[in-house]
C-alpha cells in the first residue's frame, strides 16, 4: 500500500504536536501518528478541503472484508462520547483516519489484527454536533 502524505490543517497539526507526546495510545499507533503528522502537508484552517479527515469532521467507513459500514465524529478527548459516536482525536481509528480523503484505504489495528477500510464521505460537523 503506497503511503501517501496525510493532509492537516495548521489548528489540528498544532494540537497534535502538542498533545501527542501525552496522548494514551499504543506505540503502533503513537509511532504511526508521529512519522503521519512529521510528513504531513499542512494547509491553513480555512484553506484545507472538505473532504479530509480532520478535528470535528464526521467520517463514513466501510469494511473491505464485509462492506459493514461505521460513522465516527472526531472530537477532542473531553468531548468523547461514544453513544453520539463522537471518538477522541487519540483514539485508534481517529488516527487510522485522520488527514484522509474520500475514497482513500485505510488500514486499522483492530483487536484481530489489522484491517482495511474505504472511506465513503466526510462532513464537517456543525457547531452544535461538537
Amino acid at each position: 500500500m503506497e503511503t501517501k502524505s496525510i493532509l492537516l490543517s495548521t489548528s489540528d497539526y498544532k494540537f497534535l504536536t502538542e498533545h501527542l507526546d501525552k496522548a494514551i495510545m499504543s506505540d503502533y499507533n503513537k509511532n504511526r501518528l508521529k512519522n503521519e503528522v512529521k510528513n504531513a502537508k499542512v494547509y491553513d484552517d480555512i484553506d484545507l478541503p472538505d473532504d479530509v479527515v480532520s478535528l470535528y469532521t464526521e467520517a463514513k467507513i466501510e469494511s473491505t472484508e464485509n462492506n459493514q459500514q461505521f460513522v465516527f465524529k472526531l472530537v477532542l478527548p473531553k468531548d468523547a462520547n461514544i453513544k453520539q459516536q463522537k471518538v477522541s482525536i487519540f483514539a485508534p481509528i481517529s488516527i487510522a483516519l485522520l488527514g484522509y480523503q474520500t475514497g482513500d484505504l485505510i488500514q486499522w489495528e483492530m483487536p484481530d489484527g489489522i484491517k482495511a477500510f474505504k472511506i465513503i464521505s466526510i462532513r464537517k460537523l456543525l457547531e452544535e454536533e461538537r
